[in-house]
């Protein structure tokens, strides 16, 4: 008996004409692959198509048969699910993790980057992300101490000593600056991580070693770790002491054999019974790079404990352990320093030969042993986004500040050197990405204040903002010519180019945590089904591995489809949640997230576990992933502060590096991936689709140019991209008289081209300015006002632009005058 449906079905089918019908079957097919359908949504779509054909019956078998396999559970969990999760564990086409990697792996949170490996981002809900404010009392602090404390040190002058002054010292300790992180209850400021953030952006840009000391003991440190897993005793003596500067505090965690692979420890601890019958620490380790290390009381001490006697209950090799040490504890050597490229924040080596001290100085009781590092990767995967990220964008503020005012200032040729092309083509990327950097500064601040500490996140915030901040100090130097070699007081940007490289290497240098760790543990750890899969295939649970490997198989289809249709529209098939000038970058951010989904998919497929260790396709997907990340945290800032018409040069310049970047890493995988036949496609087809089809373009000249005329135009714009940074206002003070001279330089540029018109028409000589000016004036082309105010403006652009010499008594290192000693003596 024929349903009413059947003949119907037939009916469209038998008389539309053959492409039409293929067409339409196509359609049917790219809808539901680009909207992820479900299986049986998939089965019934078939059903119906073959019943519309009236396909045969042997195909309707087949079929039949097919859906029943993959659509009955229980069915498929034994005939396929089973005999594939053996098959995958024995080729081992997923990675291996070790204990110490699934410890990081399960500490912390998944944030956005979940969204991006999914290939579907909801930006919608990004955009209702926290975008955090300072408090009332975090904003008094930042105007009031933190002002204070910046106009009390001098860059210089730290160099020179190679040590803040005394006076900078007890006021930090008596403004509780070392005790930001610390809750009110215990005599800190329990500040957010936006507030501490904001802190340490503002000190940077006045001075990396302030910055640096300040930074250390509100981080990875004592501090922090006492608040997350400190006992009641721990944190009732410890926490009001160094709130109150009682305690300097460390934490030494790298040795010798132990950088970024920092699971390597060689420092070690034994349980031993006293005595007097009490359990006891022996410690013997040798650190180095420590911040503070050489003026703390207390020392923060990562190691590995050993407990032969089991008298712990733990077993006898517990593993890694923190402790709280005393340094004047015998046995604790504190008496050394580093000298970091001349960069003088405290830094040293410490070791500690059979040091004992009770088992009750573990952070967190005896019950804490051998939990070390899930307290350092939890405590990591926060502090290490909010203060690199701080740090950098401080010294990247500043940078933008003073070439913004010095392409005003100098001149060259009659013209402000902000005029040429080649000036502006530096300025444009220390523009971009000093917004870029405050954008996803901020932004991970309110998702760590919400406890969504993502060690992914954590991690691109801290390599990208070191590599933006070498980038932007590079084309700082460059612009400020030998006003940025010559070291002296007047130097605005020499003492912060040679720290740069230092932020390069701490906390996880930035070669081992982008080709590493973003993606070779983000792909994991973020992957919507790839950790439950391995956590099945070890727990040998068929029902577990059988719902995420076909959740995992949906989502690669589903990326398929989007990942097709969207290089196809070059991603105007995709939604953005707002219209205007922007609406085109989430378009591309969609296109993008669907094709690094699918290929890092496709990666893991065709290379297995070995994708971990293949580095530089891994640091092309962070790359990547990073970008993605990067892309929202400017969109977001761009909503968050209103869309302000000023700051869009800044967004578009961000928008299109950032999907030229993402392009140029996609290009590199497809000519790299080392998989045997997926690969050779891809360095073939995909390649040349990738150039033909190019996500993005580098910004153009015009959008530079742009860029560098909202860096000197003086305004809203300039001052919200270097908002928070240190500027001050004492005459004397090289930046606040380039401040001046860039006020009076602007003022009097009308005037600089009356000048030249009149050299041009022979109403004027052509003389240097000095003679110019009086000529002028005498010759009626400006009347006494305009004659003093250009007067006055040149003093300025003459003293903003002077560079330091020294007598030779006064050189910093002295050059010895004595007979035989370098070329004097050999004259």
């Amino acid at each position: 008996m024929q349903t009413t449906l059947e003949p119907f079905l037939f009916g469209i089918f038998s008389q539309a004409p053959a492409g039409a019908v293929i067409g339409g079957i196509v359609l049917l097919v790219l809808i539901l692959g680009y909207r992820g359908a479900r299986l049986w949504v998939w089965t019934l779509a078939t059903a119906l198509v073959l019943w519309g054909l009236a396909a045969p019956l042997w195909l309707w078998i087949v079929f039949g048969v097919l859906a029943l396999l993959f659509n009955l559970r229980p069915v498929r969990r034994i005939l396929v699910s089973a005999p594939l999760m053996r098959l995958i564990d024995r080729l081992g086409l997923l990675p291996r993790i070790s204990n110490t990697e699934r410890i990081a792996l399960e500490s912390g949170t998944s944030w956005l980057e979940k969204d991006f490996l999914s290939g579907k981002p909801d930006f919608k809900q990004m955009l209702r992300e926290t975008y955090p404010e300072l408090s009332d009392k975090e904003r008094a602090f930042l105007d009031g101490p933190t002002e204070e404390l910046c106009r009390m040190v001098d860059d210089w002058d730290i160099h020179q000593r190679m040590d803040l002054s005394k006076e900078a010292w007890d006021y930090i300790i008596e403004q509780r600056f070392l005790g930001m992180v610390i809750p009110e209850e215990y005599g800190g400021h329990g500040f957010s991580p936006t507030g501490m953030n904001a802190v340490i952006a503002k000190l940077g840009s006045r001075s990396i070693p302030l910055a640096v000391d300040v930074m250390v003991p509100n981080s990875l440190g004592p501090g922090e770790l006492l608040i997350n897993y400190g006992t009641k005793e721990q944190q009732d003596y410890y926490l009001p002491r160094l709130a109150e500067g009682k305690e300097i505090p460390c934490f030494a965690l790298t040795e010798p054999e132990a950088g970024s692979d920092a699971a390597s420890l060689d420092s070690h601890a034994e349980v031993f019974r006293g005595e007097d019958g009490e359990l006891y620490l022996r410690l013997n380790w040798n650190k180095r790079y420590i911040t503070l290390g050489a003026v703390a009381t207390v020392l923060g001490l990562a190691f590995r404990l050993r407990d032969p006697d089991n008298l712990l209950g733990k077993g006898t090799e517990p593993g890694i352990t923190c402790g709280l040490i005393p340094t004047n504890t015998d046995g604790v050597n504190i008496d050394q320093r580093h000298n970091p490229l001349g960069v003088p924040f405290v830094n040293s080596p410490t070791s500690g030969e059979n040091v004992v001290v009770p088992v009750s100085q573990i952070i967190g009781g005896p019950e804490q042993a051998g939990n070390g590092w899930r307290m350092l990767m939890e405590t990591l995967a926060g502090g290490r986004g909010i203060f690199m990220p701080a740090l950098n964008t401080g010294g990247m503020k500043m940078a933008a500040r003073v070439t913004g005012d010095y392409a005003v200032v100098r001149r060259q040729f009659g013209l402000p050197v902000g005029r040429f092309e080649g000036v502006e083509e530096l300025m444009a990327p220390i523009g971009g990405l000093t917004y870029l950097t405050d954008a996803f500064s901020k932004f991970i601040c309110g998702a760590v204040a919400e406890g969504k500490e993502s060690a992914v996140i954590s991690a691109v915030a801290k390599v990208q903002s070191s590599e933006f901040n070498r980038i932007v100090s590079n084309n700082a130097m460059d612009i400020l010519g030998g006003a940025g070699i010559i070291l002296g007081p007047n130097n605005l940007g020499g003492l912060h180019y040679i720290a740069v490289p230092i932020a390069i290497t701490v906390e996880g240098s930035n070669v081992v945590t982008r080709s590493l760790i973003i993606f070779g543990q983000g792909l994991i750890r973020s992957h919507p089904y790839v950790l439950k899969e391995l956590k099945a295939i070890e727990n040998k649970d068929t029902k577990a591995f059988d719902k995420a490997l076909w959740g995992h198989v949906g989502m690669v289809v589903r990326n398929g489809f989007r990942c097709t249709l969207l290089n196809l529209s070059r991603g105007y098939l995709a939604g953005a949640p707002v219209s205007g000038k922007t609406a085109k970058y989430y378009r591309r951010l969609s296109w993008a997230s669907a094709n690094f989904a699918f290929m890092a998919d496709l990666a893991l497929l065709s290379l297995g576990g070995s994708l971990k260790i293949r580095e530089k396709i891994s640091g092309r997907f962070a790359d990547v992933l990073s970008w993605l990340y990067l892309g929202i945290s400017a969109l977001r800032k761009y909503e968050a502060e209103g869309r302000q018409e000023k700051d869009l040069p800044f967004v578009e310049w961000v928008m299109q590096h950032g999907m030229w970047r993402i392009h140029q890493s996609f290009l590199g995988i497809y000519e790299n991936l080392p998989a045997p036949l997926i690969g050779g496609v891809l360095r073939t087809a995909g390649a040349a689709w990738e150039r033909f089809n190019a996500m993005g373009r580098p910004p153009s000249d015009r959008l530079g140019h742009r860029v560098a005329e909202a860096m000197q135009e003086p305004g809203e714009g300039r001052d919200r991209l270097t908002e928070g940074m240190f500027i001050p206002s004492e005459e004397g003070d090289p930046l606040a008289d380039l401040e001046r001279a860039y006020g009076l330089a602007l003022k009097s540029q009308p005037l600089y081209k009356r000048l030249r018109h009149a050299v041009k028409s022979g109403d004027l000589e052509d003389v240097p300015v000095e003679e110019l000016i009086p000529n002028a004036y005498e010759v009626d082309i400006l009347d006494e006002e305009e004659r003093d105010l250009l007067l006055k403006a040149d003093a300025a652009r003459r003293k903003a632009i002077a560079v330091d010499s020294f007598d030779l008594s006064e050189m910093p290192v002295q050059l010895e005058k004595r007979e035989g000693a370098g070329l004097l003596g050999a004259l």
